[in-house]
C-alpha cells in the first residue's frame, strides 16, 4: 500500500464552506484506494437563513444518497435542518426502527432541496466538528475486517481514533459516533468495524489532511509484510487472454440466467497474483466487508478452479446462493433478487464480473480488487474476518434498500445488452450506434477508422479480431448489425472484375464472416441473439449502371434468409432492412457514387435527397435515424417471434416491395 497523493491544491480563498466540501469531495474521490465510485460521503455544516422564519439555522450539506465522491456537484448534496435532525435523533427507539427514521429524515430536510439524503446521513449529523469526512479506505478497512481490529487500531493510532464494533449504517451508529467525538474531544476520528473509517477536523482543508494522514498511517502500518495468501499453485497463463475470450460468452451466458448483464474482465496483477495462491479459494469464499462492497459483488465469487467443470461449478453456487437466502429470509424479506454472481473468478486467466451496464460491471471489479488488498492487509497482521453472513443478508436485502431499487427507472428494452454494430462510424451505422445505446445496449463501434474497434472486414483475421476483442471487452455479444458498405457505379461494359470483387469482399464476404464469428459467440453464450444485415432496395429492384453492387446486396439478402434458417434453433434471430437513397450522412453518397446517380438521372448532386424522395409513394426523404429506427424495432422485444425477413425503408417503392 502506498500513500494517498495530495491532491488539496491551492483552492480559492473566497470559497464558500460549501464550494470547498465539493473540492474536498472530489480530492478524495480521485483515488480508488480511499474510496470506490459511489462509496462514502462527506459533510460541511454552515448557518443559513430559514426560508421559512428568516431567523439563522444550521444546516449540514450531506453528499445524497447515490452519488459519487470524485464528480459530485452542488446538486448531488442534501441538505438538512441539523436542529431538526438533533430532535429526530431523541426519538430514536432503537435499531428495529432504522426504517421508520429513515422516511423522517425527509422531514428535516432543508429549503425543499429534492437530493435524497443517504442512511449515513446520522454519521456526519452528530460530530460537533463541521467538517467530516466518511470513507472507505483499503488500508483502514484492512484493520477493520481484521479479527483483532480493536488492538490493531490502537496499534496504529493510540488514543487519536476511536474502534467502534460493526454496526449496520443508520441512527444507532451515528448517536455512538457521535457520543465518541464528544466524550473523547482528542480524537480524530473512528475505525468502523468491517466498514471504514470516519474522520473530523473544523476546516475543509484540515479534515482532508486528517482523513489522509489517518489512511497513510494505515497503509505503513502494513507496509513491507510478507504475502500472506501463500505460495504459487496455480501460475497466470501466457494465453489468459485468449482462454478469457473463449471462456468469456460461457460464463456471462450463465451469468444472464436471471437477467441480461453486461461483462466487464481485468488480469490486473494483484488479481493474477491472489487467484495463483494456496489461500485464494478459502478467503475469496469470505467474499466481501465493507457494504458498499458486498452490494455490488454479492455474498461471495464463484471461484472456477476447473473451468471444464463451469457449469457444476454454477449450478453449486446458485444452490448455495438460494440456501443463504432461505437461511436468513424473514416474513417481511423482500423476494430474491436472482442467484446469479456478480464475481467470477478463474485461477491463471483473471477476473469477470458483471453488472447491468458496463460501469456497473467495471465498478463490481474495482470494488473485488479492493477486497484483495484488504485481505492482504487484514491477513499479513491478523485474520481476515468480514462482518457476518446474516448481516451482509440484511444489508443486501434491507427494506431500505428494497425501496431504492423500486425507485430506479425500469430497465430500457437492450439493458444487459451487447451491440456491435460493424460500419458504425458514419451514416447508417452511427445512426443506429445511437439509437441502441438509447435503447440501453451497451455497443461496440467497428468500422476501418475511427471507431471502438478498427476492422477490416474483408479480412478473415480481422474479423475473428473483432470477435475475440468483443469477448474480452464485455463477455460476448447480443445484437450485431452489419451496415458497413461501399459502392461503385458504373455501365456494365466500364465494370471491372475488381470492381465486382471488392464490393462481393465487403457486402457478401463481410456478412458472412461477421455473421459467422459472431454465431460463434452467440452459441457459446447460449442465450441467442440478434443479427441484422443492411442490405438495398437494390437487392430487389434492378437499375442501370450497378450490376457489382445490386448483385452484391443481392447476395446479402438471400444470406438473411439462409442464416435466419440455420440459427434459429440456438434463439439467433436473422433479419435485414432494405434502405434505399440514405443521401444525408452516407459514406457511399460522398463518393463516386454519389456523382454517378447524380448524373444518371439527370439532377445536381445535391438535389439527389429530394429527387430520390418524390419518387416515393410517401414522398419522403430517407435519412440515416429512419433506418435505425427500423433496425430498433427488429432487435427489440416487440418483433421477438420475427425472422428470416427484410423490411423496406424506401419511402414506398413498388419496384421494391418484397416478392
Amino acid at each position: 500500500m502506498t500513500n494517498i497523493s495530495d491532491r488539496w491544491g491551492t483552492q480559492p480563498t473566497a470559497a464558500s464552506e460549501v464550494e470547498l466540501l465539493l473540492l474536498r469531495s472530489r480530492a478524495l474521490g480521485a483515488d480508488l484506494a480511499v474510496t470506490n465510485f459511489a462509496g462514502g460521503n462527506t459533510s460541511c455544516k454552515t448557518t443559513e437563513t430559514d426560508p421559512v422564519t428568516g431567523e439563522p439555522v444550521e444546516v449540514l450539506w450531506v453528499k445524497a444518497s447515490g452519488g459519487d465522491l470524485g464528480t459530485l456537484e452542488r446538486e448531488g448534496l442534501a441538505s438538512l435542518s441539523l436542529p431538526a435532525l438533533h430532535a429526530l435523533g431523541q426519538r430514536y427507539r432503537g435499531p428495529e426502527h432504522e426504517d421508520e427514521m429513515a422516511e423522517l429524515l425527509l422531514d428535516a430536510v432543508f429549503a425543499r432541496n429534492p437530493a435524497p439524503p443517504s442512511i449515513d446521513t446520522p454519521l456526519h449529523a452528530f460530530v460537533p466538528c463541521r467538517h467530516v469526512d466518511h470513507l472507505h479506505p483499503d488500508a483502514v478497512i484492512a484493520i477493520a475486517a481484521s479479527r483483532d481490529a480493536e488492538q490493531l487500531t490502537k496499534d496504529v493510532y493510540g488514543d487519536e481514533v476511536v474502534f467502534v464494533p460493526y454496526r449496520r449504517p443508520g441512527w444507532e451508529l451515528g448517536l455512538i459516533v457521535g457520543r465518541i467525538a464528544t466524550e473523547h474531544p482528542d480524537a480524530r476520528g473512528v475505525v468502523l468495524g468491517g466498514h471504514g473509517l470516519l474522520s473530523w477536523d473544523d476546516t475543509a482543508e484540515e479534515c482532508y489532511r486528517t482523513s489522509i494522514d489517518l489512511i497513510d498511517r494505515a497503509a505503513a502500518f502494513l507496509d513491507g509484510r510478507p504475502n500472506p495468501f501463500g505460495s504459487v499453485v496455480v501460475p497466470a497463463f501466457d494465453d489468459r487472454l485468449d482462454r478469457a475470450a473463449v471462456l468469456g460468452p460461457r460464463i456471462r451466458g450463465l451469468c444472464s440466467t436471471d437477467r441480461p448483464v453486461i461483462g466487464s474482465f481485468t488480469d490486473a496483477p494483484e488479481v493474477l497474483d491472489f487467484l495463483s495462491r494456496a489461500e485464494a479459494p478459502r478467503l475469496a469464499a469470505l467474499g466481501t466487508s465493507c457494504p458498499d462492497h458486498f452490494i455490488r459483488t454479492r455474498v461471495e465469487p464463484l471461484f472456477v478452479d476447473d473451468p471444464d467443470r463451469l457449469d457444476e461449478l454454477y449450478a453449486s453456487y446458485r444452490e448455495r446462493y438460494a440456501a443463504y437466502y432461505k437461511r436468513h429470509r424473514g416474513n417481511d424479506s423482500p423476494p430474491m433478487r436472482g442467484a446469479d454472481p456478480a464475481v467470477v473468478l478463474v485461477p491463471g486467466v483473471g477476473m469477470w464480473t458483471f453488472g447491468a451496464d458496463a460501469s456497473t460491471a467495471r465498478i463490481a471489479g474495482e470494488y473485488f480488487v479492493n477486497a484483495i488488498t484488504v485481505m492482504r492487509g487484514a491477513e499479513s497482521v491478523s485474520a481476515y474476518e468480514p462482518i457476518a453472513e446474516s448481516e451482509k443478508f440484511r444489508i443486501e436485502y434491507w427494506s431500505l434498500e428494497e425501496a431504492k431499487l423500486r425507485r430506479a427507472p425500469p430497465p430500457k428494452p437492450l439493458s444487459g445488452k451487447v451491440a456491435l454494430v460493424v460500419g458504425g462510424a458514419s451514416g447508417i451505422g452511427r445512426a443506429t450506434a445511437d439509437r441502441l445505446e438509447r435503447e440501453g445496449a451497451c455497443v461496440i463501434v467497428a468500422d476501418r477508422d475511427e471507431s471502438d474497434v478498427v476492422c477490416d472486414i474483408t479480412d478473415e483475421a480481422s474479423v475473428t479480431a473483432l470477435a475475440h476483442e468483443v469477448c474480452l471487452r464485455y463477455g460476448g455479444v447480443d445484437v450485431v448489425v452489419q451496415s458497413a458498405g461501399l459502392s461503385v457505379s458504373r455501365p456494365l461494359v466500364e465494370t471491372t472484375a475488381q470492381d465486382w470483387d471488392v464490393q462481393f469482399d465487403v457486402m457478401a464476404r463481410g456478412s458472412f464472416l461477421v455473421a459467422r464469428e459472431m454465431a460463434k459467440v452467440m452459441i457459446a453464450q447460449g442465450t441467442g441473439g440478434d443479427i441484422v444485415l443492411v442490405v438495398s432496395k437494390n437487392a430487389i429492384a434492378a437499375g442501370p449502371n450497378n450490376a457489382a453492387y445490386g448483385s452484391a446486396k443481392a447476395a446479402q439478402a438471400h444470406l438473411v434468409r439462409l442464416l435466419a434458417a440455420e440459427l434459429g434453433s440456438h434463439g439467433i434471430r436473422v433479419n435485414g432492412v432494405n434502405p434505399d437513397a440514405v443521401v444525408r450522412g452516407s459514406q457511399i453518397f460522398a463518393g463516386d457514387w454519389g456523382d454517378d446517380r447524380a448524373r444518371t438521372h439527370g439532377v445536381p448532386r445535391e438535389e439527389l435527397g429530394a429527387f430520390y424522395a418524390k419518387r416515393t409513394l410517401l414522398g419522403a426523404e430517407i435519412v440515416p435515424d429512419d433506418v435505425a429506427d427500423a433496425i430498433a424495432v427488429l432487435v427489440g422485444p416487440d418483433l421477438r417471434k420475427t425472422t428470416g425477413t427484410i423490411i423496406p425503408v424506401d419511402g414506398g417503392l413498388p419496384e421494391a416491395f418484397g416478392r
